[in-house]
């Protein structure tokens, strides 16, 4: 017998019994970025390698050692996208979108990167991004960071998220800070582990970054970023700060708060939560004015953020803001007799035509009452709707409860459509 074929690791299944979850997500996520005047863009799966190269940086771990990388056919180097920053900037560079004009922009998908999997990071993982184009002032950070705290508050867990925010200040004067901290970690890196004297020399801004207790012990009194800001860093920030005080949307300065791209400048933001373990993130973003001229556009101001899927729901399940997702049937159908089934696949149709929302399952295969019962109870369904040779005679329908105590029921057929509203 050959061997059963599995998922490849770290990516995962998403089975019928928790799709509910998804699909609720999703749907807020979708309507809080409309309300705001976000439209959806759609991008490719796969892209060039050298537009992750150019945009996360070439000594990045995503770049490094995570991103899926292959050879086509053509010899061409193509990535399957690892985040959807980069992938939105080349279709709006592509399609002129970006130059002289404002662009409000959402997307949602799978990205990929070849990490170690874990609860809650996985190799295929699926995001939710949102980005604005064209707008350099300080009301655009505070206004999407208004945003994400709406979709906690509509998804039931503002109250088990704290937001986490920092300015990285203008390249120039993060290149300035960049010169003192090497210095600083210089005499200290008999202190620093492996990855942090690694990063010392490529990256330093990451060491500020390190989870390791012994590498943050080693920072006490390390240089900070916003002694070096010029006047126009430091206004642009603190407006951020005030219109989110006057909005009531409660935050943390956290000043070695840095992101993991090359790309972003100024404000930055991470939404964290102690509900997830060590995967503490779920939500992050920021500003990033150079990105649409490094990928080959002409300077435009962005800002944007990404959120996790999986760690959302994995959140929402824990805390158990999940139990009262809709179940994938609302009605079934019961039909006992084969002239029964002709009539009762008519009027499942025409109540379908009715009530175009409710989710109406007739039961198919045969069986008697105790089977077909089985069925609508496993289905999840509010109610049966049990037709037999004596209903469609009488022109009536039995309605059985299958989630109250409610009382068994004999209704006229044309009682049915108000009935499968309610359900609504």
């Amino acid at each position: 017998m050959s061997k059963a074929l599995q998922a490849i690791r770290g990516m995962n299944d998403c089975l019928p019994n928790e799709t509910g979850i998804w699909q609720m997500v999703e749907a807020v996520l979708r309507r809080v970025a409309s309300n705001y005047g976000f439209a959806e863009i759609r991008m490719p799966i796969v892209e060039s390698t050298a537009l992750f190269k150019r945009s996360i940086g070439e000594v990045t771990d995503i770049v490094e050692k995570e991103m899926y990388t292959f050879e086509d056919r053509n010899g061409d180097s193509l990535t399957l996208r690892p985040e959807g920053t980069a992938s939105c900037v080349r279709a709006g560079n592509q399609h002129g979108l970006l130059y002289n004009q404002e662009q409000r922009l959402w997307y949602m998908g799978p990205m990929f990167r070849h990490e170690r999997p874990q609860k809650g990071r996985y190799r295929q993982f699926h995001q939710f991004g949102l980005e604005a184009f064209g707008i350099a002032t300080p009301d655009i950070d505070a206004e999407i960071i208004m945003l994400t705290s709406r979709l906690w508050r509509e998804l039931g867990i503002n109250e088990f998220v704290t937001l986490e925010l920092n300015s990285l200040g203008s390249n120039e004067e993060r290149a300035k800070y960049r010169d003192a901290l090497v210095i600083f970690l210089t005499e200290k890196e008999h202190l620093l582990d492996e990855d942090s004297k690694r990063r010392m020399h490529t990256n330093p801004l990451r060491v500020l970054d390190s989870k390791n207790p012994d590498v943050q012990a080693a920072l006490v009194g390390a240089p900070k970023l916003a002694d070096y800001f010029g006047e126009e860093s430091s206004e642009h920030f603190t407006s951020v700060c005030q219109r989110l005080d006057a909005a009531g949307i409660k935050y943390v300065v956290n000043d070695r708060l840095v992101r993991g791209l090359d790309y972003y400048n100024r404000t930055v933001f991470e939404w964290v939560t102690s509900s997830l373990g060590a995967q503490g993130t779920i939500c992050a973003g920021g500003r990033y004015d150079g990105l649409v001229e490094q990928l080959g556009g002409k300077s435009t101001p962005g800002f944007g953020f990404a959120l996790g899927i999986e760690r959302l729901v994995l959140m929402l399940t824990s805390l158990e803001k999940a139990n009262n997702i809709r179940a994938q049937v609302d009605a079934y159908v019961i039909m006992l007799g084969n002239d029964v089934e002709i009539t009762a696949n008519g009027l499942a149709e025409q109540w379908r035509d009715q009530v175009p929302d409710i989710r109406l399952q007739c039961h198919c295969g045969g069986g008697n009452m105790k089977k077909q019962m089985k069925r609508a109870d496993k289905s999840g369904a509010q109610i049966a709707l049990i037709l037999g040779e004596d209903e469609i005679a009488q022109k009536t329908v039995t309605v059985k409860y299958l989630r109250g105590q409610q009382e068994q029921q004999s209704i006229p057929l044309e009682q049915v459509p108000s009935l499968l509203t309610n359900l609504l």
